[in-house]
This record gives C-alpha cells, sequence and structure tokens, in this order.
C-alpha cells in the first residue's frame, strides 16, 4: 500500500517551525539538513541562506513522517494565505486528538473548535503559527 507524508514549505523559519512540531508531536529529527551542507561551487547558495533548512523530517509514527524545507529565494516565495490543502491527523483517542488539537493551534487561528462533529467524529481545524492548515480527528468507532 502506498504511503503518504507531508511535505511543507517555509519561506525561512522552517527550522522554528520544526522545532514547534517536534515539541507536539514528541521524537527526534531523522533528518535535519542546511543548504550549506550542500554547497555546489556551480549552484552556490547566498551566504544569507547557508543556514536555511534543505529538508527536515520527523517520524509521527510508524507509518508517517512529516517533512519540509525553506523555499530558497531563487524560487520565489511560499503564500502565507494559501488554503488548497491541509494535514489531516487522525487520532487514536480524544485525549491524544485533544493534545495536539491544544500543542499545535497554540497561537494559530481555530476555524472550528475540537468537538464532536455531525458526522460522528471529534473534529476541529485551525491555522497554526507558522500558517500551515491541520485538521484533527478521532473516529469514535
Amino acid at each position: 500500500m502506498a504511503q503518504l507524508n507531508p511535505y511543507i514549505h517555509f519561506n525561512g523559519n522552517a527550522e522554528e517551525a520544526f522545532t514547534f512540531y517536534k515539541a507536539a508531536f514528541g521524537g527526534e529529527f531523522a533528518a535535519f539538513v542546511r543548504f550549506k551542507d550542500f554547497q555546489n561551487p556551480e549552484h552556490p547558495f547566498p551566504e544569507h541562506e547557508a543556514n536555511k533548512i534543505m529538508h527536515v523530517s520527523l517520524p509521527i509514527s510508524g507509518d508517517s513522517v512529516l517533512m519540509g524545507s525553506d523555499v530558497p529565494e531563487f524560487l520565489g516565495t511560499v503564500n502565507g494565505n494559501e488554503n488548497r490543502s491541509k494535514i489531516s491527523i487522525a487520532c487514536a483517542s480524544k485525549e491524544e486528538a485533544d493534545k495536539l488539537y491544544n500543542a499545535l493551534s497554540e497561537g494559530g487561528t481555530v476555524e472550528m473548535p475540537i468537538a464532536d462533529s455531525p458526522w460522528g467524529s471529534y473534529f476541529g481545524m485551525f491555522r497554526d503559527k507558522y500558517g500551515i492548515e491541520w485538521m484533527v480527528s478521532f473516529d469514535y468507532k
């Protein structure tokens, strides 16, 4: 079966965001690579971008990994108001849903408070303080 792992981009604050996500989810980074770690004389990164994150991965469970990077300036910027997609977290318990919802939404904007939904799940939505949109749910079934 195929596995889906979200990969999110940032405008220079990937390290801060992933430190925040690590505090919420726990665990350790499987990869944490800066642009300066892969300097190529033919395609050098500007000195002010050397410490930005080229790739970071945070295992969330045995089956999923949250990954991300900063976008180098030559590729443009990430639209902080984008709302085409959300990261959905399916929790094993109502307590886990509350823990992750509260931790990840801290400093963000709540779109739907976590509560029992009309479709039978415990569900909430928000945009975190880094502009990433999340859905947290626990299915009672």
